[in-house]
């Protein structure tokens, strides 16, 4: 919310101080949708002043998701029926999207004809941080989620942020091992210190032994001043060592050397440097299986291997979907400065069926490019990318894109449940207790969603146990 001062005329009538002394946002509008009033609580919550709003048309100042098609002000000066507490969300001036509720009634001159309309509205951007707070259990950082798979990480992320520990995550392309770095280190005693980050993929082997480690002047041709490296510049911080799995066996020992002895000697120097920096490596290989081909070394993975997280990739945790869109749809909104209502249930039909091997930066690529299309209102199937559809058409017929929301999102529960009971050997306790639920309600799902379970499962003891 906006906290900016205006100057204003003092106000001249009991209507105009009642009005300028409560905390909603009131204004007025003619029957051509002008604005003819704007009260002060109007002008803090859009961060727009009364002087700029007043004679622009409503949809102009305040970018509402309900000004295209579903005007609370225009159905109440249709019906002459107020409305009251209308959920919707604003774009103020700042681009910022902001939840607020609404309430109508019609606008009468002293004859009883209607001459427009008034609206009062209810910033709830508190009440939506409250909510989101509630939710703070499945959100860390950028990183949300509402998966058990993911729980169990957010769960521990406190405790592995307090160490000095080495963390080594582990994942596939795109599930966001740099997010969860961030939110180690954002975490960590050393928030307020740098956090590098270094792509061990994208250089070749000199070119990441410079960056990594710096050079003095003379090093190399080329070198004419002291260069300090990744190391250096991390210091009292987090180096985030991205891709891991890419660097030589000869690079390999320097990086050894550094974790053992927290020194290293920059390019061209005889003297060592010491250095106190918590290290996170992150690689979508699996370590382990390149230690015992030979590509990596055993030494080094035991060093990086202390406190090992494996993100899991998006195609094993397709509750987040719905989530991750809503974020995704809120961020784009904010940054191009959109007013974008969301994505149809059919769009959102299509993308949860779909196993993204891109995983996060696919899907969020994906909606990138349909806000390119989309102007406003909701996103449609003809937004969305065509080489998505290419690969996506032979697995969704149009009769499933077209059908109900409710049986999508139903299917993918069933198969939440399903590999959560496989989990844990079909315990049918210990699957509620990984999915957060009370055994009753798992219960009641069961039997609803019409899951078959095995007749021996976690909880059967053959009589020799007995």
């Amino acid at each position: 919310m906006s906290h900016k001062k205006y100057t204003r005329p003092a106000p001249q009538t009991a209507t105009e101080i009642i009005l300028e002394s409560i905390s909603d946002g009131v204004f007025t509008v003619n029957l051509n949708w002008q604005i003819t009033s704007f009260n002060r609580a109007a002008e803090e919550i859009t961060g727009i002043s009364r002087t700029e709003a007043i004679g622009k048309r409503c949809c102009e100042v305040f970018r509402a998701s309900m000004c295209e098609a579903d005007c609370a002000l225009r159905q109440t000066i249709e019906s002459g029926i107020p409305i009251i507490n209308k959920s919707a969300f604003i774009i103020n001036a700042s681009g910022k999207r902001i939840t607020i509720s609404v309430s109508t009634a019609l606008l009468r001159d002293e004859d009883g004809n209607i001459v427009g309309g008034a609206e009062t509205f209810r910033d709830l951007s508190l009440v939506e941080e409250l909510r989101k707070e509630l939710k703070s259990r499945f959100q860390v950082g950028d990183l949300v989620s509402r998966s058990p798979a993911m729980r169990k990480i957010f769960d521990v992320l406190p405790q592995v942020a307090t160490s000095n520990s080495t963390v080594l995550i582990q994942g596939e392309t795109g599930t966001g091992k740099e997010l969860l770095a961030k939110a180690i280190h954002n975490l960590s005693i050393r928030r307020d210190k740098p956090m590098i980050a270094v792509n061990c993929g994208a250089l070749p082997d000199n070119l990441l032994e410079s960056e990594l480690f710096g050079y003095k002047a003379g090093a190399f041709t080329g070198a004419n001043k002291d260069k300090p490296g990744r190391f250096a510049l991390a210091e009292g911080g987090t180096l985030l060592l991205d891709e891991i799995g890419e660097i030589s066996p000869a690079l390999q020992v320097r990086l050894l050397r550094v974790l053992q002895e927290k020194t290293f000697e920059p390019l061209g120097s005889t003297k060592s440097v010491s250095v106190d920096v918590r290290v996170i490596a992150a690689t979508n290989k699996d370590l382990a299986a390149q230690v015992k081909q030979g590509f990596f070394r055993q030494d080094l993975f035991y060093r990086i291997n202390v406190v090992r997280i494996e993100l899991p990739p998006l195609r094993k945790r397709r509750e987040d979907i719905p989530m991750l869109i809503d974020h995704f749809v809120t961020r784009f909104n904010r940054l191009q400065g959109k007013s974008i209502l969301g994505l149809s249930p059919e769009v959102i039909a299509i993308l949860l069926t779909y196993d993204y091997p891109g995983n996060i930066r696919e899907l969020e690529n994906i909606i990138e490019y349909t806000f390119v299309l989309c102007t406003d209102g909701w996103i449609e199937p003809q937004h969305l990318p065509e080489d998505f559809m290419l690969k996506i058409s032979p697995k969704v017929s149009p009769a499933k894109v077209k059908g109900d929301m409710n049986t999508t999102l139903k299917s993918v529960e069933v198969q939440t449940i399903k590999e959560a009971l496989k989990r844990n050997n079909y315990n049918r306790l210990s699957t509620a207790r990984e999915l957060g639920i009370h055994k009753s309600t798992l219960f009641r799902k069961i039997k609803n969603l019409g899951i078959t379970l095995p007749e021996k499962d976690g909880r059967f003891r053959s009589p020799k146990s007995q």
